[in-house]
């Protein structure tokens, strides 16, 4: 089963095709994207786009993580991921997302996020979805509260980040709180 494309308002969520890879390199090559996400190497070398897009079709079909490229509607220009990781014996995800320097305080990590969980807890019929992001980067944070998530705590030094200890906050969200909402 391939992937979907989600429709909102000024945001599609798409699948990221090889051909995003030089777009992909340039917006979370940036040193900031790096710095406040887990995964996200720096320097973003060549090949490395190339290779997490390609990754994705077997992730999707596998039923562990759905990825999506972040584009503007009436252009698709592309701004960004968000993703859900899958965990089917738990029937819950992990919300993770990026959006690149250029685009920020535009309200579309905030669209993306709130897209991600519908498609988590209608589409994929999901229990529960939760997120996190270091307690140094609260604007994560805030895109966690719009969306509705709860704070759930923190665990202090959890994460090393370039050699430093992260504190890390935790955001959680029930089906039955966003089927009530």
């Amino acid at each position: 089963m391939s992937q979907p494309t989600i429709n909102i308002d000024r945001l599609t969520l798409r699948p990221f095709y090889v051909r995003d890879a030089s777009v992909v390199r340039e917006l979370a090559g940036e040193r900031a994207i790096a710095d406040t996400t887990m995964n996200v190497p720096h320097p973003y070398e060549v090949g490395l786009a190339e290779s997490w897009i390609t990754s994705h079709g077997q992730g999707y079909n596998e039923g562990r993580v759905a990825t999506f490229a972040v584009v503007r509607s009436h252009d698709d220009t592309l701004m960004g991921a968000v993703s859900l990781r899958i965990d089917r014996d738990l029937n819950k995800g992990e919300l993770g997302y990026w959006i690149g320097r250029p685009h920020w305080n535009l309200g579309y990590a905030t669209e993306a996020a709130n897209a991600a969980l519908c498609f988590g807890f209608e589409d994929l019929r999901l229990n529960r979805i939760h997120a996190r992001h270091f307690a140094r980067n609260p604007a994560s944070g805030r895109i966690m509260e719009k969306i509705g998530m709860r704070l759930e705590g923190m665990a202090r030094q959890d994460a090393i980040k370039w050699g430093k200890y992260e504190d890390i906050v935790f955001y959680g969200l029930l089906r039955e709180d966003w089927m009530s909402r």
